[in-house]
Parts: C-alpha cells; sequence; structure tokens
C-alpha cells in the first residue's frame, strides 16, 4: 500500500485555542469534545479538506520546526486583516517574482504564509 498524505499533527500549548484560531481562520469547524489537550478540525463540506489534529506539548518545548503552512487567497490585504482579527500577528510582506505574500503568527507565535493566488 503507497503512502498517501493524512493530514497534519500541530502541537500547541493550549490545543483548543490552537484549533479555534485555526477553525476560524480555515472557516471549519472544530469537532466536539475539544480540550487544551487535544482538539481536531472538521470539514462540514464534501470537498474532504486533509485531517488537521491539535495536540497538547509539555510547556518549554525544545523541537520547533521549519515547516510551515502556506495558505493563498484571492485577497491578500483583506485576508491579512481578518486573520490578524482573530488574534494573528503580522510578521513581514515579501513581494517578488511576480507574487506577493504575508508571513504572520498564529496567537502562539507559530509562522504561516498567506499567498496571493
Amino acid at each position: 500500500m503507497p503512502t498517501t498524505f493524512h493530514g497534519l499533527a500541530y502541537d500547541a500549548f493550549d490545543a483548543q485555542l490552537a484549533a479555534h484560531f485555526w477553525g476560524a481562520a480555515l472557516r471549519l469547524e472544530v469537532a466536539p469534545g475539544a480540550t487544551p489537550e487535544y482538539a481536531e478540525l472538521v470539514d462540514g463540506s464534501a470537498f474532504g479538506v486533509p485531517h488537521l489534529v491539535f495536540r497538547r506539548v509539555p510547556d518549554g518545548r525544545v523541537l520547533r520546526t521549519p515547516l510551515h503552512l502556506q495558505l493563498t487567497t484571492t485577497d491578500l490585504d483583506g485576508e491579512s486583516r481578518r486573520l490578524v482579527g482573530l488574534g494573528a500577528r503580522r510578521m513581514y510582506g515579501v513581494q517578488g517574482g511576480g507574487r506577493r505574500s504575508v508571513t504572520l503568527s498564529d496567537p502562539e507565535g507559530n509562522a504561516f504564509d498567506l499567498v496571493a493566488a
């Protein structure tokens, strides 16, 4: 059986907080039963969004991965403002090679990119 992509596991200090932020950012629902230790996002549509799980890690985690999410939007400025309104922080913007993007951080300081389509 070949390996296939199932989803992402997201290490967080507060899984419930992270799930609510990313659920609102991606317009997905937080599954019932979310706690600070464990939460999941669910897709109520027929599109089959990859599985996204949030799990609590001990305070003072040492290992930080450079891997981060890249999200595409047709309204870079408007979506950037919406995400900041949800609790993200703008880190910096990039323009070059015919592309515009902005790097933000979620409420726990994890970076992600918002790229203009």
